[in-house]
């Protein structure tokens, strides 16, 4: 077997905005393995300023990875637990190359075009009219969970935009979710959630910065809105540390990014400890390509969740790989007549 990797900018068709900053590019990473005529392929979506392996190392650890990837998948998976993405790319890729087609690893009735996969219509941060734009472009488009990220501009007007868009839709009608990525301060949050309950929101993603627990579990406890972990669980490697935290914070829900948190068997992991205290959860991408969007939509379809997921990033994009995958009527959906981009992945695989 031979591995290799290959470094892909994304260009963003307009830059987005969250708490972090502005963004205008994304730096992914491929690892493509090629073995007795066939090959697979696995996306590292480093996620720079948010990933724990964003490292001056990260590409001597991938060039690590291609020169031992003799070791083999569980071995390499052990190995690499401080490299959640790169970790991604290997069970990823093995997954890939294992399979009939490298590009169907889960094969299911959603590869077979015969279902698809509720998602959230994704709302950048911007100015005021910006955000109503997309908004009005979400609903017109058949959305009908909107997630909308805060915390960047001021709190009123987003407040305010909130609360015209629930006069305008009942919940019924329009799930809201918002994104604040750690934006509030800590004595301010709790009066903020009330707030943003009172526009019938479904529940808000890491209201404050991760790292502080205690802080987290009083407004898990107090919140009249749900609060859902995002942030807070990178860099919990072991069953025993995602327990420990989930029991300690007790939140409505958490939200899983593989890429972030080390893959598909990672991400199952969580999902056995929530289940047990009767915590929510949905799946999430962080701005991967269509590859790994694609890996990673198909692992969603398998576990059979009812609540719209976070996987429409796939048109961000300018030079994002043509791909079966497509949005229609708020769904994501696997166009099995369709085909992939064969020149751009030439270049990956060659």
């Amino acid at each position: 077997m031979e591995a290799l990797y290959k470094k892909y900018d994304l260009n963003f068709k307009r830059p987005s905005g969250t708490s972090r900053g502005i963004l205008r590019k994304k730096e992914t990473w491929f690892l493509v393995l090629n073995s007795n005529g066939k090959f697979g392929i696995g996306e590292c979506g480093l996620f720079r300023g948010l990933s724990i392996d964003d490292v001056p190392e990260y590409e001597d650890k991938l060039s690590w990875t291609c020169s031992h990837i003799h070791l083999g998948k569980e071995r390499l998976l052990e190995d690499l637990k401080e490299y959640p993405s790169i970790r991604f790319g290997v069970e990823q890729a093995f997954t890939s190359l294992a399979s009939e087609n490298p590009f169907v690893l889960f094969p299911s009735a959603f590869t077979k075009s015969e279902a698809a996969i509720d998602i959230n219509g994704l709302i950048w941060m911007g100015d005021i009219e910006y955000m109503q734009e997309q908004i009005a472009q979400k609903i017109a488009s058949g959305f009908s969970c909107i997630k909308i990220k805060i915390g960047a501009i001021d709190f009123n007007t987003e407040l305010s935009l909130l609360t015209s868009l629930r006069k305008k839709y009942k919940k019924e009608e329009i799930e809201l979710r918002v994104d604040a990525n750690g934006a509030f301060k800590a004595d301010e949050a709790l009066n903020k959630l009330i707030k943003l309950a009172a526009c019938d929101i479904h529940s808000i993603e890491q209201p404050i910065k991760q790292g502080f627990p205690v802080e987290m579990k009083h407004l898990c406890e107090n919140s009249p809105l749900p609060i859902g972990l995002d942030e807070e669980l990178i860099g919990h490697h072991t069953v025993t540390e995602k327990e420990t935290l989930l029991q300690t914070i007790m939140p409505h829900y958490i939200i899983l990014k593989p890429s972030l948190l080390g893959g598909f068997m990672a991400c199952k992991e969580w999902i056995e400890v929530a289940s047990k205290l009767n915590i929510g959860w949905w799946i999430t991408s962080a701005l991967e390509s269509n590859i790994g969007l694609n890996a990673i939509a198909q692992w969603t379809y398998t576990l059979n969740s009812k609540m719209a997921q976070g996987l429409g990033t796939g048109t961000l994009f300018t030079n994002n790989f043509t791909s079966p995958l497509k949005i229609q009527n708020g769904k994501l959906q696997y166009d099995k007549n369709s085909n992939w981009e064969q020149s751009l992945i030439n270049k990956l695989c060659i």
